[in-house]
């Protein structure tokens, strides 16, 4: 039941813990499915991260005396199975990579909003150290996001992911 910001806070930190939970679950898929050495380990950077983001969650929840359960975030499991299905097509091993980095920017997006959603209230709601433990969180699916930008679009003498995959007509 929503009567208060405080409810919601709690609904919405349920809805990014099942997402990191989901996400746990989906990385090492994608890190299969992934040919480039450089995905990969972006991929195993954030499944490190996400087990991070979810202790954190666990921290918050804690600190709240509340249980992290009860919410199934259907947004994630949206954003996964489509990216599962992109997993599951033929076709070349570049353009997969290009498709992988598609469907993880976003789930970084949508990390994105429901992180800085949740700071915002656990401010307005003076948790302060929630606030900082989701900042962290907020901060490194930034980080999260622009490496994967780079990835895709390359550095100064790369073309990155998206280039090879450009070669495929």
């Amino acid at each position: 039941m929503l009567n208060s910001l405080h409810d919601l806070y709690v609904e919405q930190l349920r809805d990014l813990y099942n997402a990191e939970t989901q996400l746990v679950g989906a990385l090492p898929r994608m890190m299969s499915a992934a040919s480039s050495p450089q995905l990969k380990d972006a991929f195993q950077l954030h499944l490190n991260q996400t087990r991070e983001h979810v202790t954190r969650l666990n921290q918050i929840f804690n600190q709240l005396g509340q249980s992290p359960v009860g919410e199934k975030c259907a947004a994630m499991e949206g954003l996964l199975k489509e990216g599962e299905q992109l997993m599951n097509e033929p076709g070349d091993p570049s353009v997969k990579d290009a498709a992988l980095i598609a469907a993880a920017q976003r789930v970084e997006h949508y990390e994105i909003a429901g992180y800085g959603t949740v700071k915002a209230y656990a401010k307005f709601l003076d948790f302060d150290e929630a606030a900082d433990l989701l900042d962290k969180t907020l901060d490194e699916e930034g980080e999260t996001d622009k490496a994967l930008t780079k990835l895709a679009t390359g550095g100064m003498f790369t073309g990155g992911i998206n280039k090879d995959a450009k070669k495929r007509k």
